[in-house]
């Protein structure tokens, strides 16, 4: 077994840097907004898995399933001798592409990327001892600024795979701006693979992101948690509503956090005092939902030719294999 490697371009003092600074953006504009990846910390991911399990949470099984029935026709479409992962490194459906890429016997590496050093160091030693024959090459990186020190395929080509409907989180300007970049990284002739959710009723969308039991609130609600121990803000995080909604006009499901009474938040790290009025909301997140057509252009607008489709039977989620021209 050869011994993982780890290249670093993401520090801890960097993501320090990014919290102070998407916090201060976003805490003074108006509408007051903080971009989803603050979720994350050991406790959001946490709550995440359990998310992923609920009832209400379809995206995560229908992709699994989805993938589960299609991944040897996509490894035999790929061919690939690198697989790179756009995080959840340590996932089930990783180890699907992973044991059907390696069944054609052309499969050499992995390489996943995440921002979190500990959880990539975690996904890495998993993989290597579970598959002693690939080379794994970590990085510790942001998918929206380290594509192209992604390492290059050994012989033959890379997919990409971006699976979760990640992509969602994206607004569509930087959704452009990132199917753009990962295209420049791409050679001619590889691959992406991607994960979507779809359009469909939003009875079934909005209950995904507004649990019965509360763990997707208690998620949300977490940002606040953050915000309290990195940058010593004084939230009082109980005093906020979780929110989810669908947008039909960006078909989108939006959460927010919603003040139930008027407060003054002191954040001491940026110097700052946040104001809020009773009932003001905070935008925490959007998770596009896309339809064929739109998402084909836009992958088409950045670069990527071939595009083969599979969804589930009720056409709630889409994986995309999408080839760079």
């Amino acid at each position: 077994m050869t011994a993982p490697v780890l290249e670093i371009y993401l520090s801890d003092a960097d993501a320090a840097d990014a919290l102070r600074h998407d916090a201060r953006v976003g805490l003074s504009a108006e509408p007051k907004w903080l971009p989803p990846r603050w979720f994350y910390d050991a406790r959001g991911s946490e709550l995440f898995e359990q998310i992923t399990m609920l009832p209400e949470y379809y995206p995560t099984r229908t992709e699994r399933e989805l993938l589960r029935h299609t991944v040897t026709q996509i490894a035999a479409r790929a061919a690939v001798d690198t697989l790179v992962e756009l995080g959840s490194g340590s996932s089930e459906k990783t180890r699907l592409l992973l044991d059907a890429l390696t069944a054609t016997g052309s499969l050499r590496r992995f390489v996943p990327l995440d921002v979190s050093e500990s959880a990539l160091r975690a996904a890495m030693a998993a993989v290597a001892r579970e598959y002693p024959r690939l080379a794994v090459h970590g990085v510790v990186g942001d998918f929206t600024e380290h594509l192209e020190l992604l390492p290059a395929a050994h012989r033959g080509r890379r997919l990409v795979a971006f699976l979760g409907g990640t992509i969602g989180n994206l607004l569509p300007d930087d959704r452009a701006t990132f199917f753009t970049a990962l295209r420049a990284a791409l050679g001619p002739d590889e691959l992406l693979l991607l994960g979507a959710g779809l359009v469909t009723d939003p009875a079934i969308m909005v209950p995904a992101y507004d649990d019965a039991t509360g763990v997707t609130a208690e998620f949300n609600r977490n940002v606040l948690h953050v915000l309290n121990r990195e940058l010593g803000a004084d939230f009082d995080v109980s005093a906020f509503d979780h929110i989810a909604l669908w947008n039909a006009t960006h078909e989108w499901i939006e959460m927010r956090l919603q003040a139930s009474r008027a407060m003054t938040v002191q954040v001491p790290a940026l110097g700052m005092a946040v104001h809020y009025a009773q009932g003001e909301q905070m935008l925490t997140e959007v998770s596009t939902k896309f339809r064929r057509a739109g998402l084909g252009a836009e992958l088409q607008a950045a670069g990527f030719a071939e595009q083969l489709w599979w969804t589930d039977p009720d056409d709630r989620f889409a994986l995309v294999l999408a080839e760079a021209s």
